[in-house]
């Protein structure tokens, strides 16, 4: 898709390409916000398997798999099978999972090393342990892998976290505690496999250490500061330039995990009504999944939040959630009667949807019955804004799948009583549920991605290529043709500080720039937004050809 899903492919290969494994780089343009390891994992997968948009995807599949796995292991220790297998069901099932691991962040990778920490730590504390060596490196090599895929954040959260944990807990005597996790090595560690990347990226984009403490637009302060500085403290504290997020409100940052969660979610007051008390392995890992998930979350409450980063809580819910239900014989009556209540008024809607629609045209693709609401689209549900009653006749098979996935379900609740049984039915309704998700993707793709546009463009003679609005608009087009362009009036988003830059490349033209390109012998390309097509007939005195169109933008060309 658009926006930063192939953002995040192009600067893998980019790395690959250009054999530069220290600064990321779009369209020659210094890409400095994020650390380097998801990308250097897409760009292993592609140096094995080949640029592929399937092999870029690849890693974060199998990173979530690995999640899901530990997840159930890390049960297993705590609570038991029963348990384990409830606890992996529930986070690989759940909207939530789905919802922010289809695009290419790394934030699926964050919360494997983030839960891997935690365990080691209660292992290392654990006295039966028989293989505290391997903890201990676990446990370093997680921090510092995390590092260098979320920058000091996954760092704070697994040692802020723990430290809560010990200071409630008191499980030993703090020189015995010293002994047994090692914090000096384990800096050691972390410090010989994590700093290399931090300091080559400071020695190659200097300045190397300004203490500005603003950020403000066309400015250039190196590395150091842009990394540190503007993407660490001024995003917390909401005072980043460029601001490339959005905020979701805080009551509904926390009440949004019963959505994130579904079906699950429902059971979840259960979970917190269990034994906390640290005095065998379920109840110190409880505790610990407790404080895991509050520290977390109050971090955001005091920050910038968006959906997404509640993502590493979710083992912890999972957890505590997968421990509940093995308790219990049958699943909860209350759960029951309100989830049911829940499918029951989605399956409606849906059989309301499939009517209204029966009889409605589908001309073109589904941009053509949508509404636009671009301020919203930095939230990860913020296209759901677009819809409209007649875009959903667009979506009758999507509509089908996930109507008979909820039947089931509902089934379920309604004749089920022991709790395997209904659990095994709410995982046939998921999967339907997260099929009819992807078949609705598909549906979308045109409005979500230019893939329809490279195609095109790859089509035609050899020309120069301009692109309308920032690099993020239509990143899938320069994922699949490969091909740098010039930006036009797109000195924005997160490409903008690196623009700046002494060495960047000169990429970024207004109107007087575009039209002579455009009135040049030349062959020249423009991708732009339907929106912009207004301006340019007047710009460019309608002197263009349309080579193609896709999801309400254009492909246009000047011969």
């Amino acid at each position: 898709m658009d926006d930063v899903d192939a953002v995040q492919a192009q600067i893998a290969r980019n790395m690959l390409e250009s054999g530069d494994w220290v600064t990321a780089r779009l369209n020659g343009v210094a890409y400095l916000e994020k650390s380097p390891l998801i990308y250097w994992i897409m760009a292993g997968s592609y140096r094995i398997f080949g640029v592929h948009d399937w092999a870029a995807r690849l890693p974060l599949a199998l990173i979530n798999i690995a999640l899901c796995w530990v997840t159930t292991r890390f049960a297993l220790w705590a609570f038991g099978r029963r348990a384990a297998i409830y606890s992996g069901i529930i986070l690989a099932t759940c909207v939530g999972i789905f919802l922010f691991t289809r695009i290419l962040i790394p934030d699926a990778a964050l919360t494997l090393t983030i839960t891997l920490a935690l365990w080691s730590m209660l292992r290392l504390l654990d006295p039966e342990e028989a293989r505290p060596s391997r903890w201990f490196f676990v446990l370093y090599l997680s921090l510092a892998c995390g590092l260098l895929l979320k920058g000091l954040v996954a760092a704070v959260f697994p040692v802020a976290i723990g430290v809560i944990y010990l200071a409630i807990t008191r499980p030993m005597p703090l020189r015995e505690m010293a002994s047994r996790l090692r914090p000096f090595w384990g800096l050691v560690l972390v410090l010989v496999i994590a700093a290399p990347w931090h300091v080559l990226a400071t020695l190659r984009n200097p300045p190397y250490f300004d203490w500005t403490m603003h950020s403000s637009p066309g400015e250039y302060h190196g590395f150091f500061w842009f990394y540190f500085l503007n993407e660490h403290l001024f995003r917390f504290l909401n005072m980043r330039y460029p601001r490339d997020y959005n905020t979701v409100p805080r009551l509904w940052f926390w009440l949004l995990h019963f959505a994130w969660l579904f079906p699950w979610s429902l059971t979840l007051p259960l979970a917190f009504r269990q034994g906390y008390r640290p005095i065998d392995r379920a109840g110190k890992t409880r505790l610990l999944g407790l404080v895991w998930v509050l520290f977390i979350l109050c971090f955001f409450t005091l920050s910038t939040t968006q959906e997404y980063y509640s993502l590493p809580i979710y083992p912890a819910l999972a957890m505590l959630l997968g421990s509940q239900l093995a308790s219990r014989q049958t699943y909860p009556k209350w759960a029951r009667v309100a989830l049911g209540s829940v499918l029951g008024l989605c399956l409606a809607a849906i059989v309301f949807l499939l009517a209204y629609t029966a009889k409605l045209p589908t001309p073109g693709d589904i941009s053509a019955a949508l509404t636009q609401n671009p301020d919203l689209y930095t939230l990860s549900l913020g296209h759901m804004s677009d819809l409209t009653l007649k875009a959903f006749a667009y979506l009758r098979l999507p509509l089908v799948v996930a109507g008979c996935g909820l039947a089931v379900g509902l089934a379920g609740l309604i004749r089920a009583r022991k709790t395997a049984t209904t659990v095994a039915l709410l995982v046939v309704m998921m999967l339907a549920f997260l099929q009819a998700a992807r078949l609705a993707l598909i549906v979308f793709d045109p409005y979500l991605s230019s893939y329809r546009l490279a195609e095109a463009l790859s089509r035609e003679p050899k020309g120069d290529l301009i692109e309308g609005d920032a690099y993020y608009a239509f990143s899938a087009t320069f994922f699949y043709t490969n091909q740098p362009a010039l930006l036009w009036n797109g000195r924005s988003a997160n490409l903008e500080y690196g623009s700046y830059a002494p060495n960047a490349k000169p990429v970024f033209i207004g109107d007087g720039e575009l039209k002579q390109h455009w009135l040049s012998p030349q062959r020249t390309y423009l991708l732009t937004y339907g929106s912009d097509m207004a301006h340019l007939k007047e710009l460019l005195d309608a002197h263009y050809k349309v080579i193609a169109s896709s999801g309400g933008n254009y492909l246009l060309s000047n011969q």
